[in-house]
């Protein structure tokens, strides 16, 4: 099975948003001073990271051709991008909401890709995995949440 053009696309835009994922999460990994809270970040960003290059792997695998990584276009992640404002104040919670706004947006991104009857069943089950560990980091970040505020 051969990818098609809007469906390469539309992994390269997921691509694109695990980077843009990846750079938050590191850079809210900077910029709080919780342990655990640090913690998660870091490893969320190694988790996105990862999802990145799974997602690479399975363009190559079709033949197609994956971007190079993160956001330079007018597709730009917004929502990770709001974060930005949210380190000016080196606020936890405030960090956290914005974590949650984008893992929100990214599990929603991912149904709209996964719900596509064209998608190979290998792909598939990867975006379907990665969608359930970014629901999970969600998840998490809500509870963090509770405990810093």
């Amino acid at each position: 099975m051969k990818f098609t053009e809007k469906m390469s696309n539309k992994l390269n835009e997921l691509l694109e948003k695990n980077y843009d994922a990846e750079k938050g999460y590191k850079k809210a990994a900077e910029k709080v001073d919780n342990t655990k809270l640090k913690q998660f970040f870091n490893e969320q960003a190694q988790k996105r990271y990862d999802f990145g290059h799974e997602i690479k792997t399975e363009i190559k695998n079709y033949g197609e051709t994956p971007d190079k990584g993160g956001s330079t276009t007018g597709a730009l992640h917004r929502t990770w991008m709001d974060i930005e404002t949210a380190f000016s104040s080196n606020n936890e919670e405030t960090i956290l909401e914005e974590v949650q706004k984008g893992e929100k947006a990214a599990v929603e991104e991912y149904n709209e890709v996964i719900k596509d009857t064209t998608l190979p069943p290998t792909t598939q089950q990867i975006l379907t995995k990665q969608r359930d560990t970014i629901q999970n980091a969600w998840q998490s970040a809500k509870n963090f949440e509770a405990v810093v505020s």
